[in-house]
C-alpha cells in the first residue's frame, strides 16, 4: 500500500482478512452440499436432495458477497503486489466454488429423477460413484487447504491428481456404455449415472483451477496453460 499509515494498513489488513474468511466459509458450504449430493444418490434420500437443491441460493449468495467485497477492496484500496494478486485470486475462486456447488444440485437432481423413474437403480451403475466422489472431494478440501496456508508445492501435488480422476471417469464411461450395449433397459439409468460421473469429472477439474490460482498467488506466475510436469521446474528457475 502506498499510504504508510499503520492504521490504514491495519484495517487493509483487515478487510483482506475478512473477505478470505468469507471464501473458506463458503467451500465449507461447498463442501457439504456435495457430499450430502452424494449422500442423497447413494442413499436414495429424497428430502436430502431437496434440501440440496433449496440451499443453492446460500452458495450463490456468498459469491455476490465475496465478489462486491472484493470490488470495493479494488476501487477504495487499489492494492498492489501480492495484496493485488490475492484478490484475484479470490474472485476467481468463488466462481469455481460456485460451479462445484452448481455440480452438486445437478447431482441432487439426478439422484430425484433416478429414485422417481420406473426403472429401479441397479448398485452396480453406482459403483464408481462413490470412488470418484470420495477422489474428488478430497481434491477439493487439499485444494482449498493449499489456499488457506498459501503452499504452491500442495497445490501443484493437488493439482496432478486431477488425471486419476479423469482415468476413475475413463473407466466408468466403459463400463456404463457395456451395460447399455448388452442390455437396452439399462439405457436410461446407466445414462443418469454417467451424468453423475461427468459432474465429479468437473468437480476434479474446479479443484485443479483453485490450485492454479494459489499457484499464481504464491509464485506470481500463471499455470494455467503449462503442463503440471512443466510448473515445478519452471518454479524452480
Amino acid at each position: 500500500m502506498m499510504n504508510a499509515d499503520p492504521h490504514v494498513s491495519q484495517r487493509f489488513d483487515d478487510e483482506l482478512h475478512a473477505v478470505h474468511e468469507l471464501v473458506h466459509r463458503m467451500a465449507g458450504v461447498v463442501e457439504e452440499q456435495m457430499r450430502n449430493a452424494l449422500t442423497a444418490l447413494l442413499h436414495q434420500d429424497e428430502a436430502l436432495a431437496n434440501e440440496i437443491i433449496g440451499r443453492d441460493s446460500i452458495v450463490n449468495d456468498y459469491e455476490l458477497r465475496i465478489e462486491e467485497e472484493c470490488i470495493s477492496i479494488l476501487v477504495r484500496r487499489q492494492p498492489a503486489a501480492g495484496d493485488l494478486r490475492l484478490v484475484m485470486t479470490l474472485i476467481k475462486s468463488i466462481a469455481d466454488l460456485e460451479r462445484i456447488g452448481d455440480k452438486a444440485v445437478k447431482i441432487a437432481s439426478m439422484a430425484l429423477s433416478m429414485q422417481r423413474s420406473s426403472t429401479s437403480v441397479n448398485s452396480r451403475f453406482l459403483r464408481d460413484i462413490k470412488t470418484m466422489g470420495d477422489y474428488a472431494l478430497d481434491m477439493f478440501r487439499r485444494a482449498m487447504d493449499a489456499l488457506a496456508n498459501g503452499d504452491a508445492e500442495a497445490a501443484i501435488e493437488v493439482a496432478k491428481g486431477d488425471e486419476e480422476l479423469n482415468q476413475e471417469y475413463r473407466a466408468a464411461m466403459r463400463r456404463l456404455i457395456t451395460y447399455m450395449m448388452e442390455d437396452p433397459r439399462t439405457i436410461t439409468p446407466a445414462i443418469d449415472a454417467l451424468f453423475v460421473a461427468k459432474a465429479l469429472e468437473r468437480v476434479g477439474d474446479h479443484a485443479r483451477n483453485l490450485c492454479e490460482y494459489v499457484i499464481y498467488l504464491v509464485k506470481g506466475v500463471n499455470v494455467r496453460h503449462i503442463p503440471l510436469e512443466e510448473v515445478s521446474h519452471q518454479l524452480q528457475d
